[in-house]
């Protein structure tokens, strides 16, 4: 099964995620399909340069049949409130 998940990296207690295509079966900073995008959780929303979310490959992977987290849908319900 395909999902849309979170990758985490960066320093200690000061994380990045990369927004990834991957396998379920793999583990969370593993091998993935393609990284979409990057998430600051220190930053807000409203800043571009904390959140981007390519939504053209996005969309090409829930046509193919991807889950997503739950908490990539929160991150995008919040991305999409306040780029559109």
């Amino acid at each position: 099964m395909i999902k849309i998940r979170l990758s985490r990296y960066g320093r200690k207690k000061l994380p990045i995620y990369n927004i990834v295509v991957s396998d379920k079966r793999y583990f969370r900073n593993s091998k993935f399909i393609e990284k979409i995008g990057f998430y600051n959780p220190f930053g807000s929303f409203k800043n571009k340069n904390n959140i981007f979310i390519n939504m053209n490959i996005l969309n090409k992977w829930i046509k193919y049949g991807a889950f997503i987290s739950k908490r990539v849908l929160f991150i995008l319900k919040k991305y999409k409130k306040n780029n559109l």
